[in-house]
């Protein structure tokens, strides 16, 4: 096993470092929850950004959860992987699953911003973070979500992927920033000697924080 990061806030980081070009320029860090949140809270500091979270949920494979053979947004829009039947997913479980998926994502958004609507990146530059790629599912989802609401550019960052999950986002962002695409890709976990749970009271909380403003600016 490989250790490239030793944690997500490792990652987060060094990814700050390679999307410092955005710095400033007042970027909009949407993060897939709920790993990701804390690195998108780094990401959004050291930007000089603001936080919010792209809200998307893989669709499972039919007896292997961790699977995904596709993934959905608050909308209801799906990205099916092509692979989906052949893993047992058919039209009617398919449809099921959607289902529950949007259910849960109804209680995130509840939970995590009760109290606002979602932040919108409508001509600002959105940067969609996760903690990595492995089928590249859920990143889909998340960059069809955030490019309808038309922002100015439309970024990708992770810090490691699997090498055709990169190339399948690639086409559905302007930009693509990811640190590592080992060859050898089992599990995004794989890649960290940290890489706990993040529990939704964490994502909340880091929700709730506001960026510090920018030296010299009230914010």
């Amino acid at each position: 096993m490989t250790i490239v990061f030793e944690s997500r806030t490792d990652a987060a980081r060094r990814l700050a470092g390679a999307l410092a070009r955005y710095r400033g320029r007042n970027p909009l860090v949407l993060a897939i929850p709920r790993g990701a949140v804390e690195m998108g809270r780094i990401l959004a500091d050291e930007l000089h950004g603001e936080l919010d979270v792209v809200l998307v949920r893989k669709l499972r494979a039919p007896g292997s959860p961790e699977f995904a053979v596709g993934a959905i947004d608050e909308t209801g829009w799906a990205y099916v992987a092509p692979y989906a039947e052949s893993a047992g997913a058919d039209a009617a479980y398919l449809e099921r699953e959607k289902r529950a998926q949007l259910d849960t994502l109804r209680k995130r958004r509840a939970e995590y911003t009760p109290t606002r609507p979602p932040i919108d990146p409508a001509g600002r530059i959105a940067i969609v973070v996760d903690d990595g790629l492995a089928t590249g599912a859920t990143m889909m989802a998340a960059l069809h979500a955030a490019r309808a609401k038309g922002p100015e550019r439309l970024v990708c960052a992770i810090p490691v992927a699997a090498p055709d999950s990169v190339e399948l986002v690639r086409p559905h962002a302007d930009d693509v920033v990811c640190l590592e695409a080992p060859e050898h890709f089992y599990a995004v976990g794989q890649f960290y000697r940290d890489f706990r749970q993040v529990e939704d009271e964490e994502v909340i909380a880091l929700l709730a924080r506001r960026s510090p403003a920018p030296s010299g600016h009230a914010q």
